[in-house]
């Protein structure tokens, strides 16, 4: 029986980081596809990435994090929580959300908080590999639990047992590279490297990666098409690090048109952060992937595992990582095209590319009839 959802209304709540904000929004379409009004719960951070988001309303809530042991920092946190909370209550006695699905991060705490409070359905959705501390503080609290990775560490056992595994959803524009096939480079063809950095610690690889296509064999790097993602204050050293090298570069602090750029990328190489994961796998894109060393819990390197026990990524741990190790990696699989379809044949085994599709169904199990 096909349940009559127009206009009833979601609340999604996520924020910090596009890490979250980009599932968040795949979601939110999907929703909006089957007749859902969406309304976004945020904060500052989360309102820059929100410029796209398919929602009629926006909800501008208090929240804070503290680092463990901080005690002023706590107090102080858990005051713009309490805040927070307070805001999101008003908000949804006044919405009547059939739902509140929250993403992670410290921004979806009030808007769950308050949800689990009024005895709202709830679902929470985590991105990683390894459990976040708000989604683990959370997780005995509300109605749902879906997740992207088949592992999930930090979780507890009666958390594993009932979480749904449904992917993380990708940006419709990334979907649509799981039906175009890998175009693996010729024997004598252009290679096409994109390097992304991320959010975080990207100043290793703005100026690491350069130096490393410097020293690959020169008939490698003559066949080179670079495009990087870099730090604005890296950039002229990354210019003048190919222009030594005479390879083709674009340089750029931010790709818009990224769907385009990893369409038609034959090797990717970046951080290890959950949408980057997914949207590779999804793309069937061979990487090298740099887990970001900081990352809490170390969730980068769990999360790079789902690809490269797949056979479709080389991990290269950062305490190790060199210019001479990362040519290494490089010059091991631009010489080998067959290797490198094989990868992509290898992260697509693994994608799930209708994970919004899927949350969305189970989101609609989950609300309110």
């Amino acid at each position: 029986m096909t349940v009559n959802v127009k206009g009833r209304l979601a609340v999604v709540a996520a924020g910090g980081t596009g890490g979250h904000m980009f599932p968040a929004q795949a979601l939110a379409e999907a929703l909006k596809a089957r007749g859902w009004r969406i309304v976004l719960a945020t904060d500052e951070r989360g309102a820059m990435y929100a410029d796209k988001f398919p929602a009629e309303q926006r909800i501008a809530l208090s929240a804070a994090t503290a680092k463990p042991g901080d005690i002023i920092g706590m107090v102080k946190a858990g005051w713009e929580v309490l805040q927070g909370t307070l805001q999101a209550r008003k908000a949804f006695k006044a919405l009547d959300p059939a739902i509140v699905v929250g993403f992670g991060g410290y921004p979806s705490l009030p808007a769950l908080l308050a949800a689990t409070g009024q005895k709202r359905p709830t679902l929470i959705h985590e991105q990683n590999a390894v459990f976040g501390r708000v989604n683990r503080f959370m997780a005995g609290r509300v109605t749902a639990v879906a997740c992207a990775f088949p592992t999930l560490e930090l979780a507890k056992p009666e958390v594993k047992a009932r979480a749904h595994v449904v992917g993380s959803p990708v940006r419709p524009e990334i979907r649509a590279l799981f039906n175009q096939p890998y175009n693996q480079p010729t024997a004598d063809g252009p290679l096409h490297v994109l390097i992304t950095g991320g959010s975080q610690g990207a100043r290793l690889l703005s100026e690491l990666t350069p130096e490393a296509i410097k020293i690959l064999p020169e008939a490698i790097r003559a066949r080179l098409v670079i495009q990087q993602q870099t730090r604005k204050e890296s950039m002229d050293l990354a210019r003048r690090a190919y222009a030594d090298a005479m390879v083709k570069a674009e340089i750029a602090p931010f790709f818009r048109d990224m769907a385009g750029r990893l369409g038609a990328a034959h090797l990717v190489v970046g951080r290890a952060g959950a949408s980057t994961v997914c949207e590779l796998a999804a793309a069937g894109k061979p990487s090298i992937l740099v887990p970001l060393k900081i990352a809490a819990d170390d969730h980068q390197t769990f999360n790079a595992k789902l690809l490269a026990d797949a056979g479709a990524a080389a991990i290269c741990p950062e305490d190790e990582l060199t210019v001479d190790s990362l040519a290494g990696a490089l010059n091991a699989l631009l010489k080998d095209p067959a290797r490198l379809a094989r990868m992509s044949a290898a992260a697509r085994s693994v994608a799930m590319p209708d994970a919004a599709e899927r949350l969305a169904d189970l989101v609609e199990q989950v609300a309110r009839k």
